[in-house]
């Protein structure tokens, strides 16, 4: 009997059971998980539920010429990650579905299905469910996770005011350079490691956001995942503020800078521009400073750069020497 090598040599319920292989028992507040028509949990005391989705669709998101399966089922899990950090929720549980194409490799559903679990336990994060069906089309990962916060410590996009700072977390361009420097493949000259790392496995900044919302340290928060200028544009829409940012300021790694200058690219707007940064982007009160400072402590040494102020007038805007110039929209869907 051959071995089988696809998805489609096993089925539906092979596949299934695959994955259960790989969930370690639930916590205590999972009364129900995997192997039932819906998952049964215990809700958190005193707490908010906190809900997400996002899907990973083949061609729009990943390509798996140089994407890793175990990168996809990475990214699939870190994206939802990051959109619970931007709220100042802690993970609690998630689903996993996947829409299939009949030859994905069993190996590669395999290494996706660990590269999930590899993230979901270094956040707790327990598997209680989602589905598995079949695709004419492109590979489809969708996750929906669930996270929970304290009523007054849940973050939003729309709490900005005018004389506001602007800050961000950690480095921004570098997973753009690294999606740069994958897609040219061997073509790349100088390929930046540490960017190819940043765009394969993000690490969601999920300490960081619960740490922003239990020290009431950040006024608004939005995740970078679509970019910087995206997330700028969507935290000043969302407050009804407008925004700027000093071009100096942005913290653009090395490896980043290189790689752009080497192309001719300007790698300030190349970074705004850029999209898959898992970043966050926030904004802290003119007296919030020791709670961020407080936040900064706890956060063991992640970096947090101010970019900017909130304004009252409309619009995002990019100075540097002494000119300042409208930031552009970022990444858009069906545009």
């Amino acid at each position: 009997m051959s071995t089988p090598s696809s998805v489609a040599d096993v089925g539906e319920h092979a596949l299934i059971a695959r994955v259960r292989e790989r969930v370690p028992p639930g916590p205590d507040w999972v009364a129900i998980g995997l192997g039932d028509d819906a998952a049964v949990v215990e809700p958190a005391r005193n707490a908010l539920e906190v809900l997400t989705t996002d899907a990973l669709v083949e061609g729009v998101h990943f390509d798996r010429a140089f994407t890793p399966p175990r990168a996809i089922g990475h990214r699939a899990l870190a994206v939802n990650l990051s959109d619970l950090a931007a709220m100042g929720a802690a993970p609690r549980a998630a689903l996993l579905s996947f829409v299939l194409p009949p030859a994905l490799p069993l190996a590669d559903f395999e290494a996706i299905v660990d590269g999930f679990m590899a993230l979901a336990a270094a956040h707790g994060v327990a598997l209680i469910g989602g589905n598995i069906t079949r695709s004419p089309g492109p590979l489809l990962v969708d996750v929906t996770a669930i996270g929970t916060a304290r009523r007054r410590r849940v973050l939003a996009r729309s709490g900005a005011r005018p004389g506001d700072a602007v800050w961000v977390s950690g480095e921004i361009g570098s997973a753009a350079a690294g999606l740069q420097s994958l897609s040219a493949g061997a073509r790349a000259g100088g390929r930046p490691a540490a960017c190819e790392a940043a765009f394969l496995e993000p690490q969601p900044r999920v300490r960081l956001g619960t740490l922003l919302g239990r020290n009431r340290a950040a006024a608004s928060c939005v995740d970078l995942s679509d970019g910087l200028a995206d997330g700028l544009h969507q935290l000043a829409d969302a407050s009804g503020v407008g925004l700027e940012v000093d071009g100096a300021a942005v913290p653009v790694s090395d490896e980043a800078r290189c790689w752009f200058e080497a192309r001719g690219l300007d790698p300030v707007m190349a970074a705004i521009t850029g999209g898959d940064d898992y970043e966050l982007l926030f904004t802290v009160r003119p007296g919030g400073r020791s709670r961020l400072e407080t936040a900064r402590r706890q956060a063991r040494g992640l970096r947090l750069t101010r970019i900017g102020t909130v304004r009252r007038e409309p619009g995002v805007r990019l100075t540097r020497g002494g000119m300042s110039e409208p930031v552009p929209s970022g990444y858009v869907h069906f545009r």
